[in-house]
């Protein structure tokens, strides 16, 4: 029976990470963001974090973030600075085509920053693109 269950692998999605200005607290952080450039909408997105490293892991945070328009994108996360170290796993979850998808993103260690940055026409901004 688990054999019979099929459930594709998302194409046309990403987890990006970028810096921007935090209002609150007046400072510039990274952001982690999930990007539907599918030509169709996705519906129950779900992501799953979690870093870890050698001798430390994070907890496993999950976000709901209902449904995801064509061609456009919804913050994760707050990433800060202190995991940068860790390899940070986000797993993307949803509906489209009346399927489930699921696909497995990571950041591997010192990945987050500024040199390993490229343009993203849908953010306006560079971005560093998870694997």
């Amino acid at each position: 029976m688990k054999k019979d269950i099929e459930i594709p692998i998302a194409e046309n999605i990403q987890i990006i990470a970028t810096k921007e200005w935090d209002k609150e607290f007046l400072a510039q952080n990274w952001n982690v963001y999930v990007i539907n450039n599918r030509e169709d909408n996705i519906e129950s997105v779900l992501v799953l974090s979690r870093g870890e490293s050698e001798n430390k892991k994070t907890s496993t945070l999950r976000h709901s973030l209902g449904d995801l328009p064509s061609h456009s994108g919804k913050k994760v996360e707050l990433i800060t600075e202190e995991v940068f170290s860790f390899t940070n796993e986000y797993i993307v979850t949803f509906f489209a085509e009346g399927k489930l998808f699921d696909r497995t993103f990571i950041f591997e260690p010192q990945s987050i920053s500024e040199e390993n940055t490229t343009f993203i026409d849908l953010m306006g901004q560079d971005c560093v693109l998870a694997k």
